[in-house]
């Protein structure tokens, strides 16, 4: 899996590193290296520093998913529809997992630097894991639900995958419960953060039974289990990759004889806001309006990013609370790029950028 095996546990990722490293590679998260280095590291060598670089990196991957979602739902034009509420609770697991690795890196004496872990799109997934895709934003069409929603999900043995010789996510969360248990660390619950996020609860976690079950919990809701979907059925809900699926092929999976198929209940494909694909380095020379809505967006997630930072800076919830109370606040700029058209693009519109505070 790695070219190289690293004999060191890494060093404490506690410290502010420079947010934007001139020369950082696509996908590497600042002060970290990437999951196939860390997986290199012998097990004997995976102390807490190990953890809280991995954690780190874990933080960043979390928050990666959580903008092409919220463009995703945003797009699409009836909130009321299946696949709107669909998207909708996945955008809820997605924070509550961010949630989870964050109370966890401080439980072993981190502190998540949320702002630095923000990456430009289109790009890579943050250290390097699943190889080969490219996160994009764009408005909820099929292209997108297949090359962006399913490919950050894919499990290890999906229905329709092809082999990657890049490590999963859900390898190297397998490998970060394995380094808790041999490690053992002292986990502490100060400044560890207790909040409803979507339909899940977040608490603090204090020894390593509840390490194993809280990334479990993101494995089965994001990628399902390693062996069926039909573990991640435990709530109604299939795990994400699934459930993108089902938005893909316009059908509920269903058992057959020969295994689970998309052949269930139609899932009809809502009518969206053709937000076109935001090219790299964001929209160029737009009209003043354009770009007065785009500084407008990015200042408010800048501040969402901030202020998320500060909640486990501080371990006040309340603070937790503000940040989501100023994400609410991208939704209006948003959409208003949504409803604009770009010049000769055929119909299409703008859309956010997020652009990472730095970029």
């Amino acid at each position: 899996m790695a070219s190289a095996v690293l004999t060191a546990a890494a060093a404490p990722v506690q410290a502010a590193a420079p947010a934007r490293a001139a020369g950082r590679p696509e996908g590497a998260v600042s002060g970290c290296r990437s999951v196939a280095r860390l997986l290199a590291v012998p097990h004997g060598g995976r102390g807490v520093g190990w953890l809280r670089e991995a954690l780190q990196v874990a933080v960043a991957l979390e928050l990666a998913t959580i903008p092409p979602y919220l463009c995703g739902w945003w797009s699409v034009g009836d909130r009321t529809s299946h696949v709107a509420r669909l998207v909708r609770r996945i955008i809820g697991d997605e924070m509550y997992h961010m949630g989870v690795v964050c109370n966890l890196l401080v439980a072993v004496g981190g502190r998540p630097r949320i702002t630095d872990a923000a990456v430009a799109y289109p790009g890579p997934l943050p250290g390097g894991v699943r190889d080969g895709v490219n996160v994009y934003l764009s408005g909820l069409n099929r292209p997108f639900v297949h090359d962006v929603m399913m490919a950050i999900e894919a499990p290890e043995e999906p229905l329709d995958r092809g082999v990657s010789s890049s490590p999963s996510i859900g390898h190297f969360y397998d490998d970060l419960v394995r380094a808790f248990r041999t490690t053992a660390p002292e986990l502490s619950a100060h400044g560890q953060l207790s909040e409803h996020i979507g339909s899940d609860v977040l608490e603090p976690v204090t020894d390593l039974d509840g390490v194993e079950r809280a990334i479990e919990i993101i494995k089965e809701q994001g990628e399902g289990t390693a062996g069926s979907p039909e573990d991640a059925f435990g709530d109604d809900h299939p795990a994400h990759y699934y459930a993108f699926g089902e938005i893909y092929h316009g059908r509920q999976l269903r058992r057959e004889q020969d295994g689970w198929r998309f052949t269930g209940a139609p899932v009809p494909f809502p009518d969206a806001r053709p937000m076109a694909r935001v090219p790299a380095g964001g929209w160029p020379d737009p009209p003043q309006r354009v770009q007065d809505l785009l500084d407008r967006f990015d200042t408010a997630y800048a501040k969402v990013l901030s202020t998320l930072e500060a909640a486990w800076a501080d371990g006040d919830a309340r603070t937790l609370r503000s940040a989501v109370r100023t994400m609410g606040a991208l939704e209006s700029p948003a959409l208003e790029l949504m409803e604009t058209a770009v010049p000769g693009a055929h119909g299409s519109t703008y859309g956010p950028q997020f652009r990472p505070p730095g970029a």
